[in-house]
């Protein structure tokens, strides 16, 4: 404890680091705050019926994401996800778009005119996405609930809500540009963390009001939960590396400080964007759903039956595996790995520089990709077989999926940042022993 409080003394003695965090936590606030603000021209009173057409469906799930603002018919109603999916739609033109591959090489510029692509099309699918917000709104709330005329009202919240969605992306971009950690996902992960007291109060309550067996059962959970959060961070970090055999052979004979260097191929490099891509994709057909509120066939798809179906989570599976391979694709480059070891004269025992370098390399990431990939997929469909069990809709949200993994590796991100501040300073990190492994602490590592 003494040494927590150390810890909290060297992080205020900071000026930068301090300031940093007074930041994040002021544009954090913010955005709680406007989670609350309801759209012009809704009466608030009248929202009720709303909030409950979201339970244990997958707009319950994009109702976490946004931090409730979903069906509190929020100018945050649609959070940041537009972002995201305009950055997922961006990075697979990337793939196949020359323009976008030659953006990509160009360094500083490339990437400035992407980012300035990405805001464009936020807008554009924050507008389209705003119209069956409203359809699907209109749909459930009864029609006094809106108080102005229609044709106004649609008009209006577009506009507020592209607005909305626009500046929590400019509130994100300068959380990571002033502040500590990734903006985008700190936000994400506010909006989850905000729904977690309550998801808990009611799995408590059922379990208390239970005539036998409650209290056991609770319990049961926290240990599960406990053991599904300790796996993750595993995960996350990356702790599991390549094979002992292949750790051996991709090192290379240079030398500094006695210490030879090896390249860490980790068994999960993507981190937990493949279920954020995945999660994105399922997003789809509960926003179609919304423009045919009327419709059997897509009122099924949207609903809670749907979502906890086999069928549901089995192509929710296979994407996550999917997208891991994708990700990993296009973040590790074996070739630019085989040519920056023969650029420092590094080479594999056993293995010719050049092209069999690069295909070795290919090859071991391709293999140890498997069972990462699944092990993550398994990890994202965790909250089906709780809700199987029994567990509370909401509480079984956290105990895998996407909410527990973008949790885990936002908060080991942000840790890892602070840790590197006072590191610089000379004073010590977040922990004694060992260092704090965010997802971005990758590259070459030193020592054998």
């Amino acid at each position: 404890m003494r040494e927590f409080i150390e810890t909290l003394q060297n992080i205020w003695k900071i000026d930068d680091l301090r300031q940093r965090i007074f930041i994040t936590l002021s544009f954090i606030l913010i955005y709680r705050i406007g989670s609350y603000v309801v759209i012009p021209g809704v009466d608030p009173g009248a929202l009720e019926a709303f909030r409950g057409s979201g339970e244990g469906n997958i707009l319950g799930l994009l109702d976490m994401f946004a931090g409730g603002s979903f069906f509190r018919a929020s100018v945050f109603a649609l959070g940041i996800m537009p972002y995201i999916s305009a950055s997922i739609a961006i990075q697979l033109l990337g793939l196949a778009v020359p323009y976008f591959q030659k953006l990509q090489k160009e360094g500083e510029s490339g990437r400035k005119k992407i980012t300035r692509i990405t805001r464009y099309l936020t807008v554009v699918v924050t507008a389209f996405q705003a119209i069956g917000y409203i359809t699907f709104l209109q749909s459930i709330v009864p029609p006094e609930a809106i108080l102005i005329p229609k044709w106004l009202f649609a008009i209006s919240t577009v506009v507020v809500l592209v607005a909305g969605t626009v500046f929590c992306m400019w509130l994100g971009e300068k959380i990571t540009d002033r502040g500590i950690g990734n903006g985008i996902s700190l936000l994400i992960t506010v909006g989850i963390i905000a729904m977690l007291p309550g998801a808990t109060v009611q799995e408590f309550t059922s379990r208390i009001n239970e005539p036998t067996g409650g209290l056991v059962l609770l319990l049961i959970e926290l240990v599960v939960l406990v053991t599904v959060v300790f796996l993750v961070v595993m995960l996350v970090q990356g702790v599991r590396r390549i094979p002992v055999q292949y750790a051996k052979r991709i090192i290379g004979n240079r030398q500094y400080g006695g210490a030879r260097q090896f390249i860490p191929l980790r068994v999960n490099a993507s981190g937990v964007m493949p279920i954020i891509f995945a999660q994105a994709i399922m997003f789809v057909p509960s926003f179609f759903a919304q423009f045919f509120p009327e419709s059997p066939f897509w009122q099924n798809v949207n609903s809670a039956g749907f979502y906890n179906s086999w069928t549901y989570n089995i192509a929710f599976f296979l994407m996550v595996v999917v997208f891991t391979y994708f990700y990993t694709a296009i973040t590790v480059n074996p070739q630019q790995m085989s040519e920056d070891m023969k650029r420092n004269g590094g080479f594999i025992p056993g293995v010719k520089p050049g092209k069999k370098t690069t295909d070795f390399l290919d090859t071991v990431l391709s293999r140890i990709t498997l069972p990462g990939s699944i092990f993550l997929a398994l990890v994202a469909i965790l909250p089906f077989f709780g809700r199987l069990m029994g567990v509370n809709q909401s509480f079984a949200e956290f105990y895998g999926g996407t909410s527990l993994l973008i949790m885990v590796g936002v908060v080991l991100d942000t840790l890892q940042q602070i840790e590197s501040h006072l590191l610089m300073r000379h004073y010590d990190g977040l922990m004694k022993s060992g260092r704090v492994k965010g997802r971005a602490a990758q590259g070459v590592s030193s020592g054998y």
